[in-house]
C-alpha cells in the first residue's frame, strides 16, 4: 500500500480539531487514507442508498449505528448532516471525532460555513505524487508518467490500463458528478468541452471562444468552469501582479489535476504517442504544476502559486511566493542543458529586483535532464524532484499562554 505524505498533516489537524473534512476528487485515495489512519472509527459511507436515506430522515439514528469517532464519506451527498454534526460538536467538546471526506465544495460550502466555521479543518488532497511513488519504488519515465497519470487504482498491482481506467472514471463518475450538481442536460456537448478544455492545458482559457465552439453561452461555460474547479478536476493557477495595470495579463490559467486525464480526452493511449503529440510541453507543464500544488497541499501548507505574463512578452511558467518573496521556475519537457531557458527569469529578475528570494541561484529550470545545483546561476532540476523545491515547511507559530 502506497504511503501518503498528507498523513501526518491530517493527523496534526485530528488532535486539534473537532472534525476534519478532507476534499478531493473521485478516487483519489480520501477513504483509502481515512480507513488506514483511523481502523477503529465508525464508518458511513453516504454513496449507500440505505445509510444516506438513514442519515437524511433520522440524523439522530444515524449517530446511534455509526457513533463517534467516525468516518462520514461523500457528505455532498447529504450536506444537512452537517448541522447534526455541529450539534454534537458543541455539545461533547471533544476533538477529533470526526473525519469527513467530500469530492466536490459547490453544495458544501454555504454548509460548512453556516455549521462547522471554527470547528472542522479543511484539507485538500489530491491524486499520488511522484515522490510518493518513488517511495514505493515506482519510477516511471516522462512519457509513461504523463499518460498514466496519478491515481491510486493504477498502481494498486500492475497491468491496469490507464486509457481504459480515465475512460470509465470520465463516463462513471466525471459525467455523473456534474450532471448531478449542475443539470447538464447536453452530455455531448460537455464531452466537447472537456476534450476542448484539455487541447488549452497550460492556456489561458477565452470562455467566449470555448463558447462558440461547443455552441453554448458563455455564461454557461463559465459555470462549467466553476464547476469543474470545485470538484477538483481543474486547477486555475492565478497571475501575479505587483501593480494594478494594463501590461500585465490577469486571466488564469488551466490545468487539469491529473495528466491521465488529460491524455485520455485528448486521446493520447500510449507513451510513444505522448512522445510525439504536439502538446507535450503543454503536458509536462500540466505535471510540474500539479507536482508542486500537491506538494504544498500534502504538508499544510497554502499554495502561493502565480505565473506571470505581460503584453510585451515576458512570461514566468510558475512563481513561488513565500514570506512576501519570489521564487521563479521555468518550465521545459526536454532534457538538454540551455542556457536559453533562463532569459525570460532573467528579465523579470532585473525588473523586479527587490521582490526575488534571495538565494544562490536566481531561478530554477524544471526539466527532463540530470541535475545541476546551479549552471550560469541557475539551477537545472529533473521533474522527480519537485517537492524538494516545493517543500518550505516551517515550525508554525502557536500560541503560549
Amino acid at each position: 500500500m502506497l504511503k501518503r505524505t498528507i498523513e501526518n498533516h491530517v493527523l496534526s489537524l485530528m488532535d486539534e480539531y473537532f472534525s476534519v473534512t478532507i476534499f478531493g476528487p473521485r478516487q483519489c485515495g480520501k477513504t483509502t487514507l481515512a480507513k488506514n489512519l483511523f481502523p477503529n472509527f465508525s464508518y458511513a459511507n453516504l454513496e449507500d442508498m440505505n445509510v444516506r436515506s438513514l442519515a437524511k430522515n433520522d440524523p439522530e439514528e444515524f449517530f446511534v449505528k455509526f457513533p463517534e469517532p467516525v468516518i462520514i464519506d461523500e457528505i455532498q451527498r447529504v450536506p444537512e448532516l452537517l448541522s447534526t454534526v455541529q450539534v454534537r460538536i458543541d455539545k461533547n467538546q471533544k476533538k477529533g471525532q470526526y473525519l469527513i471526506t467530500g469530492s466536490q465544495q459547490i453544495s458544501l460550502k454555504s454548509s460548512i460555513s453556516q455549521s462547522l466555521a471554527g470547528r472542522t479543518a479543511i484539507v485538500q488532497m489530491l491524486p499520488l505524487s511522484i515522490s510518493e511513488l518513488y517511495s514505493a519504488n515506482i519510477k516511471l519515465d516522462r512519457d509513461t508518467q504523463l499518460v498514466s497519470g496519478f491515481m491510486p487504482f493504477l498502481y494498486s498491482e500492475p497491468g491496469h490500463s490507464p486509457f481504459e481506467y480515465y475512460k470509465n472514471y470520465v463516463n462513471t463518475y466525471l459525467e455523473r458528478d456534474i450532471v448531478q450538481i449542475a443539470a447538464v442536460h447536453d452530455l455531448i456537448r460537455f464531452e466537447k468541452f472537456l476534450r476542448l478544455l484539455a487541447g488549452r492545458t497550460g492556456q489561458l482559457v477565452n470562455n467566449s471562444a470555448l463558447a462558440t465552439e461547443v455552441g453554448i453561452s458563455s455564461a454557461t461555460i463559465g459555470s462549467w468552469l466553476s464547476i469543474l474547479e470545485a470538484s477538483h478536476i481543474i486547477y486555475t493557477l492565478k497571475p501575479w501582479y505587483k501593480n494594478r495595470t494594463s501590461q500585465v495579463v490577469k486571466t488564469p490559467k488551466i490545468y487539469f489535476c491529473d495528466t491521465g486525464l488529460v491524455s485520455y480526452l485528448l486521446g493520447i493511449e500510449t507513451p510513444s504517442q505522448m512522445l510525439r503529440d504536439p502538446l507535450l510541453g503543454s503536458i509536462f507543464e500540466n505535471l510540474v504544476v500539479t507536482e508542486a500544488l500537491k506538494t504544498r497541499l500534502n504538508l499544510g501548507l497554502e499554495p502561493n502559486l502565480f505565473f506571470y505574463r505581460n503584453s510585451n512578452g515576458l512570461e514566468i511558467d510558475l512563481i513561488l511566493k513565500e514570506e512576501g518573496k519570489l521564487k521563479l521556475f521555468e518550465i521545459k519537457s526536454g532534457k538538454a542543458l540551455n542556457e536559453e531557458f533562463c532569459k525570460n527569469m532573467k528579465n523579470f529578475s532585473a525588473k523586479y529586483k527587490d521582490d526575488i528570494f534571495s538565494d544562490s541561484n536566481d531561478g530554477i529550470v524544471i526539466y527532463s535532464g540530470d541535475y545541476y545545483e546551479s549552471y550560469k546561476n541557475f539551477g537545472f532540476y529533473n521533474f522527480s524532484q519537485i517537492s524538494e523545491l516545493f517543500n518550505t515547511k516551517k515550525q508554525a507559530f502557536r500560541l503560549d499562554f
